[in-house]
């Protein structure tokens, strides 16, 4: 089934042969163009307790973002989730291009809500800082807002950056390893 990925009319008409990854059709309307859309692949298998969560909140961000696409596979994932007990909590070890690996802590999976801890660490590596001081309506503010707030999917604002750090596909993977913490 071909799958249409659109940009806003204000992006050049000279990207309209921009290539998708494999398995992807593109198609342009007049007077819009096509957008490279990266897949990244993730491995929910090392993190059995929280697959749901975790499945949604990957759904989450690909109903939200539309220059990358999270996909589970457990074979080639370049991001892979893992569980257990962690005194620093739920953390994603990861350089935000789409690889590492997303820790979940059983306490704290407890206390907060699941899906937006596994949605709040993929935003990590989808390349989004942590902002704690900011409200429940911004994801990446993690437990901030503190355990009642159970929003689970990107503000507008962290919508645009994603698309915007994934407007070119995937960017170099030189960065450097960072450990953000829910």
């Amino acid at each position: 089934m071909a799958r249409k990925f659109f940009v806003s009319a204000s992006v050049s008409l000279a990207l309209l042969a921009v290539p998708v990854t494999a398995g992807q059709a593109a198609a342009v309307e007049p007077a819009q163009s096509t957008a490279a859309v990266t897949t990244v692949y993730y491995d929910a298998s090392g993190a059995p307790s929280f697959r749901a969560a975790i499945q949604a909140g990957a759904a989450n961000w690909n109903n939200s973002v539309s220059n990358v696409k999270l996909q589970e596979s457990s074979s080639g994932a370049t991001l892979r989730y893992t569980e257990g007990n962690d005194p620093r909590g739920s953390y994603a070890q990861t350089d935000g291009h789409g690889s590492g690996t997303i820790f979940i802590d059983y306490s704290q999976a407890q206390q907060y809500d699941q899906t937006r801890i596994a949605a709040h660490e993929t935003g990590h590596a989808l390349g989004l800082p942590d902002n704690y001081q900011g409200p429940c309506s911004e994801l990446m503010s993690g437990g901030g807002p503190g355990p009642s707030c159970t929003n689970a999917k990107p503000n507008a604002q962290e919508v645009s950056r994603v698309n915007s750090l994934w407007a070119n596909g995937l960017l170099s993977t030189g960065a450097m390893q960072r450990i953000y913490n829910y």
